[in-house]
């Protein structure tokens, strides 16, 4: 079925979609093309909305807006926002009457005409989506790259070829519930996340399971020989089974042996690259190469695999290096929303850094992170509605009073970079990875790293401090 054909399928029902956000906003969009009569619901007013509102009434869209914009959803077919998850009980009393739930991902799978392969995990999934783009398209493949990333596809179907290539990268919102049975799976790892919207950690590991229980047994499914929770999951898929590990040996799949990466196949063992050459910093991209590298097996060769990585910089947000100034650098790992993140960003620096932390509330324990700030940061600075739990994890620990960890607490996070940054001397990191999520003051964790990166622009040697003169 073509994207046209399915839009003309669901044209006589009432549709609802629910949040105005990246990937629903060009949906509603090709749905009142379409003639569909479509809700628009959001939380936000429509003053928030703005001339948004107003555009999407003249495009005949009715609105729902503000806080009850989930009651009385009586249409028969309905997209979720994947911030909403499907158990929430407007959701489940309209599927009870009879409304189809899904979601802008869940249509694309079933109407992509090329082969996918989608990512999921705690950490790591954006970097090993974008690695494995890259990789293909080194190789000659025309590469589509969505999904949680902030591309939504469902509109560039009629663009995808059947020799192309979509790489998915998928979060547990996405997949609660959602069928999906991409040619090649990939589970980066497992890990506490998102707790305060899952029923509980077992819901959240049964969400990343929606990414290979309906493979096929001539499907490929990617897994960490070194997370824990691997062999559950492995349970569930027919898919034949390649791994990952920078601690073991495989039998199939990639591993770290002598400092080298290696691609395993048919028992044969092939060298690819040493882990020092990799530009992207830090042992946590060993671990997403050797991920892509199992993935892309038989379609992308040893050397151009090689040569992807001794040039690959990184992804906006993700260990980014800012700027360089008075001899201190600003590196922007927003994307550090977990303490699993920013950890595997403390592992990365050189030196012991500078770290400014803290933000929104999931309701993940911080005791292993205060465990590993006092091991590996020169001086924390503590913001957001997490400030006090980070710092009680801290003090806690039994490594906190041989650290002599000074510890800064402001509300504000302007002004936690400014101090941060007075704080710097020559040599030193300033480090931003909050190991929480944005939602208490930004929007996502991509708008926090360019607040981070237009403050950290601002500041000039007089401010700074960071000269050491």
């Amino acid at each position: 079925m073509t994207l046209s054909e399915y839009v003309e399928s669901i044209c006589g029902l009432r549709i609802a979609v629910i949040g105005l956000g990246v990937s629903n906003m060009p949906l509603v969009e090709l749905l009142l093309r379409g003639g569909c009569d479509v809700t628009a619901c959001d939380l936000r007013t429509r003053e928030q909305l703005g001339e948004e509102a107003a555009r999407l009434e003249a495009m005949g869209a009715k609105l729902r807006l503000g806080e009850d914009y989930l009651e009385g959803l009586d249409q028969e077919l309905i997209f979720r926002t994947p911030g909403l998850m499907p158990f929430d009980g407007h959701l489940v009393a309209a599927a009870e009457r009879g409304a189809v739930v899904t979601s802008e991902m869940e249509v694309f799978l079933s109407l992509c005409p090329c082969r996918v392969i989608a990512v999921t995990g705690s950490d790591g999934k954006t970097t090993t989506s974008t690695i494995l783009s890259e990789l293909l398209k080194a190789a000659g493949y025309r590469v589509h790259l969505g999904g949680n990333i902030g591309n939504p596809l469902l509109c560039e179907t009629p663009d995808i070829l059947p020799d192309d290539i979509a790489v998915l990268e998928l979060s547990s919102f996405q997949l609660h519930s959602m069928v999906c049975a991409p040619d090649i799976a990939v589970v980066t790892n497992v890990t506490p996340n998102h707790l305060d919207k899952h029923k509980d950690f077992q819901d959240y590991i049964d969400a990343k399971r929606a990414i290979l229980e309906h493979q096929s047994a001539d499907a490929r499914l990617v897994l960490n020989l070194d997370d824990e929770h691997s062999a559950y999951l492995e349970g569930f898929s027919k898919a034949h089974k390649v791994w990952f590990s920078d601690r073991g040996e495989v039998a199939e799949g990639s591993m770290l042996r002598g400092g080298v990466l290696c691609r395993v196949h048919g028992g044969a063992v092939r060298e690819i690259l040493h882990k020092d050459e990799i530009k992207l910093p830090g042992e946590h991209n060993v671990l997403n190469y050797l991920a892509a590298f199992a993935a892309t097996e038989g379609l992308v060769g040893d050397d151009v695999c090689a040569a992807v990585a001794k040039r690959f910089a990184g992804v906006e947000h993700r260990l980014e290096l800012v700027r360089e100034l008075g001899g201190v650098q600003y590196i922007n790992d927003s994307i550090g929303s977990t303490p699993t993140r920013t950890i595997a960003g403390l592992h990365a620096m050189r030196v012991k850094p500078i770290v400014i932390a803290g933000g929104y509330d999931k309701h993940i324990p911080f005791d292993t992170l205060g465990d590993e700030l006092c091991l590996y940061a020169k001086e924390l600075f503590l913001t957001g509605d997490t400030a006090e739990k980070i710092r009680d994890a801290v003090q806690h620990s039994a490594h906190y009073a041989k650290s002599g960890l000074e510890i800064h607490m402001e509300t504000d996070l302007r002004k936690t970079i400014h101090d941060a940054a007075a704080a710097a001397k020559a040599g030193d990191i300033v480090l931003f990875s909050p190991a929480c999520a944005s939602f208490d003051h930004f929007r996502n964790f991509a708008e926090r790293g360019r607040f981070f990166k237009s403050v950290v622009w601002e500041l000039d040697e007089k401010n700074d401090n960071g000269g050491g003169a």
